[in-house]
């Protein structure tokens, strides 16, 4: 019995001993895991593509973020940035592709593209493996459970939310005193129609009337019917919610060329001036709602060192997506030193759905359990004349307008 005894506990200690080196090693490579680069995929659009314009001046200001925040560091750790261009024909097979590639790699956050459609085949991929999934400029509430289901809650966008967006644009036109609207939405993607939506609840709500509504697809071919009748509406303003592609040129010169001069007041996908008329003449009475300007003239000193930054690297930014792009590196960083170095996937969108009014560079940034795309910042009013840009006044969507979409 003594020996069976000695036996057994000779078996319970190298068994215990064991164990303690098992969470010895575990531990420690916890700790180098916490310790090393905190590697962020991101998986965009080139140039010639429709996100383009949005995608790859977020990802320019992104880096520009991440290498001032790597002179400190987050949590002692420094952010190591993995990229992968996805772009049509085979969009949706690249995305997803390119998404496989980057966690291969080591990714362990992923960036997508500025538009849900087009950003899904990624986005899945990466919340399948458990990964906080941001997008810099997405402007609809789909990038989350919405859309994702329960693993949505992985998913978040730094764009802002349609029903916020539509909303300021609604006080910018109250602001400017217009009271009437004739309206053009684009139905291709779900941004233009919600973000429209939520202008037209919120101009309402402040007593102004819609004389029309005109629905389109871009590329349709209806565009031209669709501006006669806006046209014919005769309101004070006119308001057009579609991609910067072909379809929005095209109705600001059919206004224009039937005489009507009346302001065109647009959402953030008509920031900057590349997509409009070449004619000046056309080009002019142009209003957007933007997140920055990207002319300079931003209220915001820091914007206008970060447009500077660019413009000398030779990207001189054409949407103001680059600070949302910033914005978003700031969001991660204050999730993870919230998590202590951590970048496990559950714990940093925890922590996000949290942020109530976090100072980023993009200006102060909110979520929610319902809302995963931000909402609170303040809008810049732009207006082009004869083909130039400048900002105009600071306006506020108050409350995010209830939209049924």
């Amino acid at each position: 019995m003594k020996v069976g005894n000695r036996a057994r506990w000779a078996l319970v200690i190298v068994v215990g001993a064991a164990l303690v080196l098992a969470a010895t090693a575990a531990a420690r490579t916890h700790s180098a895991a916490k310790k090393g680069p905190i590697v962020i995929g991101w998986v965009h659009d080139d140039s010639s593509g429709a996100m383009g314009p949005f995608d790859l001046p977020a990802l320019a200001a992104a880096q520009l973020e991440i290498n001032k925040v790597n002179k400190k560091g987050v949590d002692g750790r420094k952010i190591k940035l993995l990229q992968c261009t996805a772009h049509q024909p085979n969009g949706n097979a690249a995305a997803t592709a390119c998404a496989n590639k980057l966690i291969g790699e080591g990714a362990k956050i992923m960036f997508t593209t500025c538009d849900v459609d087009l950003a899904a085949p990624a986005v899945q991929p990466a919340i399948n493996k458990g990964l906080l999934t941001i997008a810099p400029c997405i402007g609809t509430d789909q990038m989350g459970p919405k859309r994702f289901g329960s693993k949505g809650k992985l998913a978040f966008s730094f764009g802002n939310v349609a029903q916020d967006e539509g909303a300021a644009m609604a006080e910018a036109a109250k602001n400017q005193g217009w009271k009437s609207v004739a309206m053009a939405v684009d139905q291709s993607i779900a941004y233009e129609p919600n973000v429209c939506e939520a202008f037209k609840v919120r101009f309402e709500e402040n007593g102004g009337e819609v004389k029309l509504e005109e629905k389109f697809t871009e590329g349709d071919g209806t565009i031209g019917s669709v501006a006669n009748k806006v046209n014919g509406a005769n309101a004070e303003f006119n308001v057009i919610c579609a991609t910067v592609a072909g379809d929005a040129t095209t109705f600001v010169s059919s206004l224009r060329g039937a005489g009507n001069e009346a302001p065109i007041l647009g959402p953030w996908s008509l920031d900057g001036t590349f997509w409009l008329p070449k004619n000046q003449k056309e080009a002019t009475n142009i209003w957007a709602v933007s997140p920055a300007s990207t002319y300079g003239d931003d209220p915001n000193a820091e914007v206008n060192k970060i447009v500077k930054e660019l413009t000398a690297e030779g990207k001189q930014p054409v949407t103001s997506a680059f600070l949302l792009g910033a914005g978003a590196v700031d969001g991660i960083k204050a999730a993870i030193e919230e998590n202590e170095g951590s970048t496990e996937g559950e714990a940093l969108a925890t922590s996000m759905e949290a942020f109530e009014n976090l100072e980023t560079v993009s200006g102060p940034v909110s979520f929610s359990s319902e809302l995963h795309t931000a909402f609170g910042r303040e809008y810049r009013l732009i207006e082009v004349t004869n083909g130039k840009a400048k900002f105009v006044e600071l306006v506020k969507a108050g409350e995010p307008a209830e939209i049924s979409g």
